[in-house]
């Protein structure tokens, strides 16, 4: 597997990896810092779109999206496509995904200690970071980015390319839009439309 990006939020994908003993030929592309070649002395960096190419044309196909950002996950996935790869999710053991109506899109990331109930739905390309909780019937975009310990309560939505901040709290049926930002601690108490940050307790939209 090729794990997009070598610094950051790669580094807890590789912890999955270890845990789901996917290291062999586990490689990371970073084609931005140049000085590094290899990761923890055992795991290359490729440094160029046809170094990707002819590892996905040679060893393995897959790759996971290692970078926090939605836009850039977004841009990675379609880059990485393009050229034969196929984006791919990891979930970490130490989650709890709930048995029942519950879809998770491809290269989406779940890490150590979430918890996810029935009948959600989590977009393509989502991260959803430690010890998070994502209660009944709610749906989640794609490339949105959730971080530690937020809560987002029942039948919640949560629109494409959003960043929740730490500790943010989504009451139950609330909408967020696209493109949204939310402060840490935030409590969401109202809608939000697309293309706003809201903060506080409860939140209020700080822009547009």
């Amino acid at each position: 597997m090729l794990i997009v990006g070598a610094k950051g939020f790669a580094k807890e994908l590789l912890e999955i990896c270890h845990q789901n003993n996917e290291l062999k030929n586990l490689v990371f592309f970073d084609d931005v810092n140049k000085n590094n070649e290899i990761l923890y002395g055992k795991f290359p960096i490729l440094k160029s779109t046809d170094a990707a190419l002819e590892y996905f044309k040679n060893i393995d196909h897959r790759f996971a999206l290692g970078l926090g950002n939605p836009i850039l996950r977004k841009k990675f996935t379609d880059k990485l496509t393009s050229i034969g790869g196929q984006i791919t999710s990891l979930i970490s053991k130490d989650s709890k995904v709930g048995s029942y109506g519950v879809e998770i899109g491809e290269g989406a990331n779940i890490l150590d200690g979430v918890k996810i109930s029935n009948d959600v739905i989590i977009g393509k390309g989502s991260i959803i970071y430690y010890n998070s909780i994502i209660t009944h019937d709610v749906v989640i975009g794609d490339f949105v980015e959730i971080s530690p310990d937020v809560k987002i309560l029942g039948r919640a939505k949560i629109g494409n390319n959003c960043q929740l901040g730490s500790g943010t709290i989504v009451l139950p049926d609330i909408t967020i839009g696209n493109n949204v930002i939310t402060g840490a601690g935030a409590v969401i108490t109202k809608n939000l439309p697309d293309n706003c940050t809201a903060v506080g307790v409860p939140s209020r939209i700080l822009n547009k």
